[in-house]
């Protein structure tokens, strides 16, 4: 791509949330597909994510997946530069930190807290990388502004738009009720400045007649001075990959497969299941360990920031007698990433990678045991599936664990992957009920989702491809956003030199 000499003028417009979930990853989503459409080359940006769901850039580095969505809305490779920082909890005070797409330590919140002058030059590095290469920047905060406990040192909100000098659009959810406080409140909270900043409001998942606001946009804008730009209604079945929230839909009358996946603590990339989730013949459960495990074909266990940890709870929580019976009754049990690993004979962590060190039983269910070390593994992959007797289905999917395994009878093995250079992945019980493998996104190719439930034992219509689905409901939401939304002012932020407007 050609490396401009001098940046545009006010190429950067920043996204930020009166709360966390108000609609910042989805506005900035619209807006890169928006431009995208438009012949710019936009890029989305995220200083600073804290999400335990991730992607991998094919350069090996490790960004929050909302950024690999806003990618894909712009039309571009994930890179680690649209989210130079991102946080991975692993406990209630700690988190594994993450700079230019790799794991530099594990810290606590406080020695964070005084890590953030380091980190922001990471995020300043990047946005400058992405300035030198793209017409647009388009921003997304993190949580809100207005969290005053976090107000020094802010590299996520104000903090970066303020380094930067960007203007701001502030984001809010109607459908949580207390609008216009959100709003306001969220102003007020805000030093002088930082109030400049905001340039207008959008209003989120707005259901209903557009004539019942109206009374209240008009006393917002003038209780405020700044402009509402747009109310986005509520767009029902939206599935684009979520960050954190679980997604879940009812059953339909036509689901012909049961699959349930228990919801750890620590569980991480539960997009692995939203290919099975979006289909209309799988009722697929996410179930809190603290209930019991209904009956079903399938249980999947996922993966997780913290899998000896997890594991405790899946044994205190009874549900290792569950998952035996599970078995006996004839179902199925497949494991990806730490899911994986805790279906092998032990787990092993003697650098404390993830908590104590220490080492924890797994439960046993297939002849592997793992050991986590300290070179994380971030790759992307393509390769063969074989799941059923001697087919094979071409797959892809990435990679992100510290864990290595090994089978503990190589030649009773029954590899479910192959990369190629006698490289492998996976392991299968010699009853054919067991199996688990390293590969996320596995499922998101419609092969291997059909392949999956072959093995359980019933045939399912050929979905179409997870990605193709995804791309289906960008460009929905872009329509819905362009129609909604005054892109001219919107437009205009863009052009405007911000300096020579506000005198800084």
């Amino acid at each position: 791509m050609p490396f401009h000499t001098a940046p545009p003028v006010n190429q950067t417009l920043m996204v930020q949330g009166t709360s966390s979930d108000a609609g910042k990853s989805l506005l900035v989503t619209a807006l890169c597909r928006i431009l995208a459409r438009q012949g710019i080359r936009v890029a989305p940006f995220k200083p600073q994510n804290m999400a335990l769901n991730s992607a991998v850039t094919a350069d090996g580095g490790e960004i929050g997946r909302a950024q690999a969505v806003q990618a894909l809305a712009a039309g571009l490779e994930p890179c680690v530069h649209f989210n130079p920082v991102l946080l991975k909890p692993n406990s209630d005070t700690g988190c594994q930190v993450i700079l230019h797409g790799h794991a530099i330590s594990n810290m606590e919140a406080q020695a964070y807290h005084d890590y953030k002058q380091v980190a922001m030059q990471a995020v300043l590095s990047s946005h400058q990388w992405l300035q030198h290469r793209y017409e647009r920047i388009v921003v997304e905060g993190a949580g809100s502004p207005a969290e005053i406990n976090l107000r020094a040192g802010d590299i996520a909100n104000m903090g970066f738009a303020e380094a930067v000098d960007c203007p701001v659009i502030l984001v809010a959810d109607i459908d949580r009720g207390g609008v216009f406080a959100q709003l306001v409140g969220t102003l007020a909270l805000l030093s002088p400045s930082e109030r400049d900043r905001v340039q207008g409001f959008v209003i989120n998942k707005f259901r209903g007649e557009l004539a019942l606001l109206q009374s209240g946009l008009d006393w917002l804008e003038r209780e405020t001075g700044k402009p509402v730009l747009g109310v986005v209604p509520y767009l029902q079945d939206l599935d684009i990959a979520a960050e954190d929230a679980i997604l879940t839909r009812q059953t339909t009358q036509d689901a012909k497969v049961r699959v349930v996946v228990p919801v750890f603590p620590r569980i991480s990339n539960h997009t692995d299941f939203d290919a099975l989730r979006l289909h209309p013949q799988i009722d697929l459960q996410f179930i809190p360990l603290h209930q019991p495990l209904p009956a079903c074909d399938l249980v999947i266990l996922p993966g997780s920031k913290n899998v000896r940890a997890d594991l405790a709870v899946v044994r205190e929580q009874g549900w290792e007698p569950q998952l035996h019976r599970h078995l006996r009754y004839g179902g199925k049990l497949f494991g990806i990433c730490g899911g994986y690993q805790m279906l092998g004979e032990n787990i092993a962590d003697p650098l404390g990678l993830e908590g104590s060190p220490g080492h924890s039983s797994g439960l046993a269910l297939l002849q592997t045991r793992t050991e986590l070390q300290a070179d994380k593994q971030l790759l992307q992959r393509q390769g063969l599936f074989r799941l059923n007797d001697n087919r094979v289905v071409p797959v892809q999917g990435y990679e992100i664990h510290v864990g290595q395994t090994q089978h503990l009878a190589p030649d009773d093995t029954h590899p479910l992957l192959d990369f190629g250079d006698t490289i492998t992945d996976g392991a299968m019980s010699s009853d054919g009920q067991v199996a688990g493998c390293y590969l996320h996104g596995l499922f998101d190719t419609p092969a291997a989702l059909s392949e999956l439930m072959d093995w359980v034992g019933h045939k399912v219509t050929s979905p179409i491809s997870y990605q193709q689905q995804q791309l289906n409901a960008i460009e929905r939401l872009a329509d819905c956003v362009e129609q909604h939304l005054d892109m001219a002012k919107i437009e205009a932020l863009f052009r405007t030199n911000w300096r020579d407007t506000h005198g800084r």
